[in-house]
């Protein structure tokens, strides 16, 4: 069991008044050490380098967000941006549990679409927030052809050489014909989640409703059909279109939203082998060894 006294003694430092009276660790925090405090605040520690910078960013976010969407969202009230090993956010817990697969597919029909209408008018208000002009200066622009280009160069340098052949030439055409096709790269930058599937999703069963939206640590401008690829890699393509209902022009996603969904596999494998991540990387290369 991991000792957590290093990360409670931060927080008093920080902030003497806050009484500890229990501490659980919550283990789906790839990116961050994720604490469950007096089962009242979600404090999260970054890991990396780079999840400090993306707290900051996060943090920047999630204050312009409040009041101007569907969904609770995690309300920053304990902030600390020193250095790596003593950088954290703290903020009020959210009710309910991640909706992982099973407790949707134990869902009635009719649950099953208020959820998939909650979600995809939250995704609809926020992508609609990407006119905020003060996000642009806090938040990356992502999904652009050079950025898939270089992570397609790394993915070819990294994973591909420990791939069985049939596997190396899938990957090589799929990027290829994906990176080739200009019409790819002409959708209109919007504010996403970037990482919007199961763990980010909150369900409150005393309620049968998505009670809320965490972890906005990959947010950035990019593309709309990365938050729908993540939805459908969770929860498969008819609840994806139930989603969907009203979102403009939602039918010229779909290859965008297919391609994104074949790379998350790859995308954890390469996280696992640039970050000593032997789980990571062993689960991202599964199905290509």
């Amino acid at each position: 069991m991991e000792n957590l006294s290093p990360y409670t003694q931060v927080i008093q430092q920080v902030y003497p008044d806050l009484a500890i009276n229990a501490v659980d660790a919550i283990s789906h925090g790839r990116n961050n050490t994720v604490l469950d405090v007096n089962d009242q605040f979600i404090f999260r520690f970054p890991k990396y380098i780079e999840g400090l910078h993306a707290l900051k960013q996060e943090i920047t976010l999630l204050k312009y967000i409040q009041g101007r969407i569907s969904l609770a969202t995690p309300e920053p009230e304990f902030i600390c941006l020193a250095d790596l090993s003593g950088a954290f956010m703290g903020y009020p817990k959210i009710p309910g549990e991640p909706l992982w697969n099973n407790l949707l597919s134990n869902a009635s029909s009719t649950t099953q679409g208020n959820l998939a209408k909650q979600l995809g008018e939250f995704l609809s208000t926020l992508h609609r927030l990407s006119s905020i002009t003060e996000l642009a200066t806090c938040l990356p622009r992502n999904d652009t052809a050079s950025q898939w280009t270089e992570i397609f160069r790394r993915i070819r340098t990294k994973l591909i050489p420990h791939m069985r052949p049939d596997a190396q030439t899938w990957i090589i055409s799929h990027f290829e014909r994906f990176l080739n096709e200009p019409k790819h790269f002409a959708y209109k930058p919007v504010l996403k989640h970037g990482d919007f599937g199961t763990s980010n999703i909150l369900f409150d069963q005393t309620t049968n409703s998505i009670s809320g939206i965490i972890d906005f640590s990959n947010a950035s401008l990019g593309d709309p059909a990365y938050d729908f690829a993540g939805l459908l890699s969770s929860y498969g393509e008819n609840f994806v279109y139930q989603a969907s209902c009203g979102y403009p022009n939602f039918e010229d996603l779909w290859p965008r939203i297919r391609f994104y969904k074949s790379t998350f596999a790859l995308l954890e494998a390469l996280f696992g082998i640039e970050n000593s991540d032997m789980l990571a990387y062993e689960s991202g290369m599964a199905n290509y060894m």
